[in-house]
């Protein structure tokens, strides 16, 4: 098998998990931090699920799979204790074209969920393609010891630096150039140890003279450094 890396946009788009355990409690987790709008199939549920439903975040269909029961969904993840069934939903996502993840049996899937380390919008995703999950898990632990907070902050500076050169409406190379320049620059270090000075610095420097965190509308806070 061979995949290539892909991230799916599930804003406000239908997901379903099918199965009420621990591991699917995970995987509707994240598809919920990504917005997705999410129907959980299972007779019974674990308590994280109960949760989520009576804070009204999931819809929760009370009884075992039935045929149709994706039908119109963008993304599937199986996790049961059925490998009959397992073997039914993904013939019959297959079928329909829709991606699904069977948890733990690669040659069901159409997806593997990779490792990942979050970082506000900064996402690094780990994938030994289904050979072992547990290796993955130890490359995502050594990632989030190397990129820490100071990251998220740093794509929201970069993406407000170029939302404002975009506005000036400068020369397209001397944008791309000023932005690559800023992207390459120490600023992921200084947001790391809170020198707002060397950050104003190197904003103008890349932007122009009195454009900082303020002018961008961002401030440093507690949590990034």
């Amino acid at each position: 098998m061979g995949y290539i890396p892909i991230f799916l946009d599930v804003t406000e788009r239908q997901c379903v998990v099918v199965g009420g355990g621990e591991v699917a409690a995970r995987k509707v987790e994240t598809l919920l931090e990504a917005g997705a709008q999410v129907t959980v199939v299972s007779p019974q549920l674990s308590p994280p699920l109960e949760a989520f439903v009576a804070r009204g975040l999931v819809t929760h269909i009370a009884r075992d799979y039935e045929r149709g029961d994706i039908f119109g969904c963008v993304l599937v993840y199986a996790a049961t204790d059925d490998p009959k069934l397992h073997r039914e939903l993904a013939a019959e996502a297959r079928a329909l074209g829709i991606p699904v993840n069977v948890v733990d049996v690669p040659g069901l899937c159409t997806f593997i969920s990779p490792a990942v380390v979050n970082r506000g919008d900064l996402q690094i995703a780990i994938s030994t393609g289904g050979a072992s999950p547990a290796f993955a898990a130890r490359l995502r632990r050594a990632l989030e010891n190397q990129f820490g907070t100071e990251y998220a902050l740093t794509l929201e500076v970069l993406r407000a630096a170029r939302r404002r050169l975009h506005a000036e409406e400068i020369d397209p190379a001397n944008r791309t150039r000023r932005l690559k320049e800023l992207a390459d620059s120490a600023l992921p270090d200084a947001i790391a140890v809170g020198d707002v000075a060397a950050i104003e610095r190197i904003l103008a420097n890349y932007l122009g003279d009195g454009v900082g965190l303020a002018a961008l509308g961002l401030a440093l806070t507690k949590d990034f450094h």
